[in-house]
């Protein structure tokens, strides 16, 4: 039986391959053996002096699922995991969860015990059929491996779950259960199988997936309308997208004559930065409450001003963004257009006017916000919301930046002024703090560049064995964590103050994190100036590619004070006045 079971996952990860994974992330665990040596066998075979598949090991399962996630986010092939059954499985669910809101692609393969030892007292067996519920875009089901049922039928069915993948981004959830024996079998034995037989040709000569379902080119038109909605008045708005996908859509926009707001996941630099605290102020908001059309490019805003216009706003309203999944929570009558964004834009010509004279006040608030109201509430200490506001400072030029969840995140979407020189990554689908670190990890094994990462001391404490996936990374990594003692987002919240340090905020009140970093063999430092941190990273930055490179940069800050100062800009901009000026007037 060990024999067949290695036939049985060899065709199943062959598969995988042909479909477009290069990475495969492992749990340890004994049920699973038989995919993990098949995924071993991937990686001992070359193509052009390159391994077929990288195979990545982890012993937390969760920590391995947002590794994994991040892998696939990095956009560098279709990434596996495999791990063992019971509670194993269970621990891949927020991975999942991520997975399936941001439409990122991964195929989780959990090994099961046969169907006569579930239910029945039976070790490490639980109920693992569907147990991720609705998340998952398909589900394959597989019974033990028998030799009744033909390879063909195997690979059939693991295309169809692909074909549901390729119509909808997401999760591939494969379980896979297996009987004992589990070890013993040889390469001879497992290639000399006669069930292997009917597919010998497709295995070892002819290249390509079992099925083939080439998804034709739709031909997107340029929109009947848009001559004329082109010259209305507009508000473009710029959410979460993929780097690939932003190539000349801010020339483009810049050319509408339309306000044009930038969120800080959409690796667009905001010619209009700071919307977040602009976008409260009740005149600007209800001059756009009043434009004839909203153009929304990518979802997932961050900024609560941004969502509060996008609940109110109910003129006419387009969305560009690949994928059939809504992305629209306030259920405008709506236009959607499943098309990536530069294919978009090159059918649909800008008018060409760089100046929306309509729209004096926002103009005027946004300039103001950007040269003197921001600048001027901040001071020269090394805080979250100077670090927020000046994250140039610290970003090597070539780095990638992930932005952990909760308070830091809106500060930089707040007070940030995005560069084109990085990529930023976040999990916003569901914006849970678990797996954070582990997401950072995946990104920068997969892209193979500097990292710096950005992380509240709560999620930094939620993930604290992902550090040992660290370990591992080939490329400089920083990660900050702003210790402010607790989950100081809920200041903002309208949290009972008897109640809301206890159970909400619950200050960890620790000394510092340099023990747990000792632990794992990774650098800590503790800066409290921006002289002290900038020194450090002059010297982290001429430290060469290899393992380690990786430094914990621990900034300890007050717990309220971002938050309250947060509070306080929006509250002085809400019923500002400001004039227009532009840049000639300036000068002059």
């Amino acid at each position: 039986m060990s024999v067949f079971n290695r036939c049985w996952a060899r065709v199943i990860l062959e598969s995988l391959v042909r479909h477009g994974v290069k990475h495969i992330c492992i749990a340890p665990g004994s049920r699973s053996t038989p995919l993990t040596l098949e995924a071993v066998t991937l990686q001992n075979q070359r193509v052009q002096n390159k391994p077929r598949v990288t195979c990545h090991t982890h012993f937390d399962e969760r920590g391995l699922g947002f590794f994994a996630l991040g892998l696939a986010k990095a956009d560098q092939g279709k990434v596996a995991v495999i791990v063992t059954s019971g509670t194993a499985a269970a621990n891949l669910y927020p991975a999942i969860v991520e997975a399936r809101q941001t439409g990122t692609d991964l195929f989780i393969l959990t090994a099961d015990r046969p169907v006569e030892l579930r239910e029945c007292g039976a070790n490490q067996a639980i109920l693992q059929e569907q147990m991720f519920a609705p998340y998952p875009v398909a589900e394959v089901n597989l019974p033990r491996p028998s030799t009744d049922l033909s390879a063909a039928w195997l690979l059939s069915t693991l295309s169809d779950a692909y074909q549901k993948q390729a119509q909808n981004s997401g999760v591939v959830h494969i379980n896979v259960p297996f009987a004992e024996p589990l070890y013993g079998a040889t390469e001879e034995e497992i290639t000399a199988h006669s069930w292997l037989e009917s597919i010998d040709q497709w295995l070892y000569e002819t290249p390509g997936a079992w099925v083939s379902n080439p998804q034709g080119q739709v031909q997107w038109q340029t929109h009947p309308d848009w001559e004329k909605w082109r010259n209305k008045k507009g508000v473009i708005l710029i959410g979460r997208l993929p780097k690939k996908q932003t190539d000349g859509l801010l020339e483009w926009a810049e050319q509408m004559g339309w306000i044009v707001i930038c969120d800080v996941q959409s690796n667009v630099p905001a010619p209009l930065p700071h919307a977040d605290l602009w976008l409260a102020n009740k005149i600007v908001l209800s001059q756009l409450l009043e434009v004839d059309i909203v153009l929304q490019f990518g979802s997932g805003f961050v900024s609560k001003r941004v969502n509060q216009f996008l609940e109110r706003y109910q003129g006419e309203y387009w969305i560009v963004e690949q994928g059939i999944k809504d992305v629209d929570p306030y259920h405008h009558h709506r236009t959607r257009f499943n098309c990536d964004v530069p294919t978009w834009i090159a059918l649909h010509e800008p008018n060409g006017i760089s100046n929306p004279v309509w729209a004096i006040e926002p103009l005027a608030l946004a300039d103001y916000c950007r040269k003197d109201f921001v600048p001027n509430n901040l001071d020269n200490a090394l805080t979250e919301t100077t670090l927020a506001a000046n994250l140039e400072r610290v970003m090597p030029a070539n780095a990638d930046l992930f932005l952990g969840n909760s308070l830091f995140v809106r500060l930089v979407d707040a007070l940030g002024r995005s560069s084109k020189n990085h990529t930023v990554y976040t999990n916003r689908g569901a914006s849970g703090i678990d797996g954070l670190i582990a997401t950072a990890a995946g990104i920068a094994t997969a892209n193979e560049r500097p990292m710096v990462a950005m992380v509240g001391d709560t999620s930094f404490l939620y993930d604290l064995n992902s550090l040992a996936l660290l370990q591992k990374v080939m490329q400089p990594m920083i990660i900050f964590v702003l210790n402010n003692n607790g989950g100081a987002i809920f200041d903002l919240l309208a949290v009972p103050e008897d109640v809301k340090q206890d159970y909400y905020q619950m200050p960890h009140n620790l000394n510092g994190f340099q023990d747990v970093c000792k632990m794992f063999n990774i650098r800590h430092t503790l800066k409290l100036t921006w002289v002290d941190l900038q020194n450090t990273l002059r010297q982290f930055s001429q430290i060469q590619r290899s393992v380690g490179n990786v430094l914990v940069i621990e900034v300890k800050v007050s717990p309220m004070a971002a938050s309250q100062l947060y509070r306080y800009l929006v509250e002085e901009i809400t019923d500002a006045r400001f004039t227009y000026k532009n840049e000639e007037q300036d000068e002059a």
